[in-house]
């Protein structure tokens, strides 16, 4: 089962038990996240698209580090002008362990009940 989430303006595919590098999120390490936008899930042959958002949906996950991608160099230059400008620039992200999708808030209350 995997889950499309909206965040940061981005769309990313997530699945249980796995990671993500996301737009940086506020937050620490170890800290809880939870995302409500999600656009689509699917669970094998049954799948739920959202219009725009699936209604009660959504995926949890903790923090696991917020660090800088690998360096990239832009690089600018007009010919026959005399022109270059060289820069480099490093993405802030945040890695989310992904631990539960849930399909419904109905299904999610009851699963709190259980587990209490």
């Amino acid at each position: 089962m995997y889950a499309i989430i909206e965040t940061g303006g981005k769309q990313y595919q997530v699945e249980e038990g796995r990671y993500v590098d996301i737009e940086l999120l506020d937050g620490e390490a170890d800290s809880k996240v939870v995302f409500d936008n999600i656009v689509m899930i699917v669970n094998g042959k049954k799948s739920k698209v959202g219009q725009p958002y699936v209604s009660g949906a959504s995926a949890e996950g903790k923090i696991m580090m917020n660090g800088k991608a690998k360096k990239i160099i832009v690089y600018k230059q007009r010919p026959k002008k005399g022109y270059r400008k060289k820069q480099g620039h490093r993405q802030n992200f945040t890695r989310v362990m992904i631990s539960k999708i849930r399909t419904s808030a109905k299904k999610s209350a009851a699963e709190e009940t259980a587990a209490e």
